[in-house]
Parts: structure tokens; C-alpha cells; sequence
């Protein structure tokens, strides 16, 4: 299993810990440190939507000019998201080519 996200994210430390607390190992892939190329965005795009992906209730969201939010489509989305890596929604987990998008304790049992 993997999962992607930014280290310092609550959402992300509290996937990460019921994980290691139920037992299972994951790779854990840092979207800021380890950088995210447009190939793999582009593979998740095409699995959850772009409009999934943005996450539209935080701080780097409502930071975007109103024109480039206004105006957002796939193309433009997967840009904002390779130039703002906290945009987008985490934690992701991906096991055997499953994708789960957030963390819910209920939704990581049945998923793992």
C-alpha cells in the first residue's frame, strides 16, 4: 500500500497512525518533499476526477484568484495542483490499484 500527502497534515498523521496502530505497513509518499510528477497526478485524475482531488475548503483553495477558481477545468486543475501540492485532498491511499481519497477509521477498515 501507499499513501500520499503532506507530512505535517493532521488528516494525514491520523491515517498514518490508525494504520500503523492496526498493523499495516504503507509507503508514505510526501507530496512537498517528494514532489509529484504530472504522470501520476494525471493517473489519479483519471481514477477520482480533478474535482475530487482540490480541495476546495482549504487555505490554498481560497488563496487562488477568483478567475483561476472560476474558471478551473481538468487541464488547468491538474497545473494548479502540480504548482500547489497542498491543494490537494489527502491522505491517499492506494492499495491494489484502489483508491481511497480522505480518512474515515470506518472507510480504512473495510478498505484495508
Amino acid at each position: 500500500m501507499k499513501i500520499y500527502g503532506i507530512k505535517n497534515c493532521d488528516t494525514m498523521k491520523k491515517a498514518r497512525k490508525w494504520l500503523d496502530d492496526n498493523g499495516h505497513t504503507v509507503e508514505f509518499i510526501d507530496y512537498k518533499k517528494d514532489g509529484l510528477n504530472p504522470e501520476l497526478l494525471t493517473e489519479f485524475v483519471q481514477a477520482l476526477g480533478w474535482e475530487a482531488l482540490v480541495n476546495k475548503r482549504g487555505t490554498t483553495y481560497r488563496k487562488l484568484n477568483d478567475n483561476i477558481k472560476d474558471s478551473m477545468d481538468e487541464a488547468s486543475a491538474i497545473k494548479v495542483m502540480l504548482d500547489n501540492p497542498s491543494i490537494i485532498k489527502r491522505p491517499l491511499l492506494i492499495k491494489n490499484g484502489q483508491y481511497l481519497l480522505g480518512f474515515k477509521a470506518e472507510l480504512y477498515q473495510e478498505f484495508v
